[in-house]
C-alpha cells in the first residue's frame, strides 16, 4: 500500500477516463486505502467522472454528501500526497 490518503473513503468511477483504464484507476485508489463501491448512495464519498458520464452522475448530483470530481482532480489529490 502506498499511503492512507483515501483511508475510510469510498469511490465509484463513471464514464470513460482519459489517462487510465477503469481497473487501473480502481487499483490506484485501493493502493491509497480507498474502497470501490458498486453504486451511488449516501455511502459514497467520491464519484470520479470521465467522458460520457451518465445516470450515476445524475444520481450523485442529488446526494449532497457525494463529491463529484474528475480524473484530473483525483490525480491532483494524489500529487499533494507526495
Amino acid at each position: 500500500r502506498s499511503s492512507d490518503l483515501f483511508e475510510g473513503k469510498t469511490f465509484l468511477l463513471t464514464g470513460t477516463l482519459e489517462h487510465y483504464s477503469r481497473k487501473e484507476m480502481e487499483n490506484l485508489i485501493q493502493e491509497h486505502g480507498g474502497k470501490i463501491i458498486s453504486g451511488v448512495s449516501t455511502a459514497l464519498n467520491y464519484l470520479v467522472t470521465g467522458e460520457k458520464a451518465g445516470s450515476k452522475l445524475e444520481k450523485a448530483r442529488k446526494i449532497p454528501s457525494v463529491q463529484i470530481i474528475t480524473e484530473s482532480e483525483l490525480l491532483a489529490m494524489l500529487e499533494t500526497e507526495k
